[in-house]
């Protein structure tokens, strides 16, 4: 398995790739990407945002309407999905409800006319790496939806292919089913070092899961990078919305803060071309704030209401200008008083360029106001 320090060497490369269906609008607008071989790389982005068409180009399902694709270092742009070596795993599992178990992942070998000893051997392999050994004569309707998927994710793997696409693989999965499959998933990959590409909306499966993560937003990768870094360095205002929970203010940047509509100065760390008196849009995370009356930069504020959610508690604070912040403390912590005064610092608080009306309705869809 590769060194997951060190630089990988790329498998997949899309070199200005586009995609338009009807001559004007842009899919898929000048994607540059790359993945590495042995890497888990997340598409994460909202309906319609590129991701399920870039997955289907590299599939070979669609044909780019410019730039090229490159797997592992040819081009596949005209070469049929079949001869493309590519596993790929559905949310809706695509299982063929007449065959068994072990014919459906027995299917992909068949069609390349393996032999039948070679066939079930590998057809028990894969069985057991997804832990379905004794399931192999029952019918897809005979399991559950945890069980359907593992069999996909089995007939995906089986004849060993060159790289694994996944299409929103657990979105029809409930919650303790889907974080099981997450880790099951995570343990095949490192497993057999796997070259995995992930398609999903569900912005803490490509937390949990990924090596890197890319962000589309209207046809185009607005950040990629590191789990990590998407969370604690978000570079866009859509991007700190759309990567875990955030509060949003508006104000305008003075020195090292941002004035708020309420007179208070408040510590921010300015991101992209921004100078005193501009207009910016704060973006600070709910675990960032901190009840405290003795900050030197303060925000007073009205204690509206607490939500307790097990391994934590969410208080939701009023502004004196009306804005409602999200504050995450521990289970047991006491708010205090209805009157409380809020701090962060500079480090945790990021301030954006000043959003328009389209570009604000779709951050605060997905942020936290």
């Amino acid at each position: 398995m590769p060194d997951a320090s060190g630089p990988r060497q790329a498998l997949v490369t899309f070199e200005n790739v586009e995609k338009t269906y009807d001559g004007h609008t842009l899919a898929v607008r000048r994607l540059n990407l790359q993945v590495g071989r042995g890497e888990f790389l997340t598409l994460l982005g909202p309906s319609g945002s590129g991701k399920t068409t870039t997955l289907n180009m590299l599939a070979g399902f669609e044909r780019p309407t410019g730039g090229r694709i490159l797997l592992d270092g040819a081009p596949v742009d005209r070469r049929p999905p079949y001869e493309r070596n590519i596993g790929m795993v559905f949310q809706n599992y695509a299982l063929f409800p007449h065959m068994s178990v072990a014919e459906n992942v027995a299917f992909p070998l068949t069609v390349r006319r393996l032999k039948r000893d070679e066939v079930q051997a590998r057809v028990a392999r894969a069985l057991a790496m997804v832990r379905l050994e004794a399931f192999g004569g029952r019918r897809p309707a005979q399991l559950s939806g945890g069980q359907q998927q593992r069999v996909a994710l089995a007939r995906a793997l089986v004849f060993e292919p060159n790289l694994v696409l996944m299409d929103e693989p657990l979105g029809a999965l409930d919650k303790k089913l889907r974080e099981h499959m997450q880790i099951e998933i995570k343990r095949l990959h490192e497993a057999l070092g796997l070259t995995v590409v992930y398609v999903t909306h569900d912005q803490s499966e490509a937390l949990t899961m990924s090596d890197r993560v890319a962000v589309f937003c209207d046809g185009a990768v607005v950040q990629q990078g590191a789990p990590e870094e998407l969370y604690t360095a978000p570079q866009t205002a859509f991007v700190a919305g759309f990567i875990g929970e955030n509060n949003f203010l508006e104000g305008t940047l003075a020195g090292d803060g941002v004035r708020l509509p309420g007179g208070e100065l408040m510590p921010a760390t300015p991101i992209g071309a921004l100078r005193d008196g501009d207009k910016v849009c704060v973006a600070v995370r709910p675990e960032c704030i901190r009840l405290d009356p003795s900050a030197p930069s303060r925000l007073p504020g009205r204690v509206e209401s607490r939500i307790y959610l097990g391994d934590h508690q969410r208080v939701l604070v009023r502004l004196r200008g009306g804005a409602v912040l999200g504050v995450k403390l521990e289970p047991q912590a006491d708010a205090g008083k209805a009157e409380v005064a809020l701090s962060w610092s500079g480090a945790d608080c990021r301030a954006f360029p000043a959003m328009n009306a389209p570009e604000a309705a779709r951050t605060m869809e997905w942020g936290m106001t």
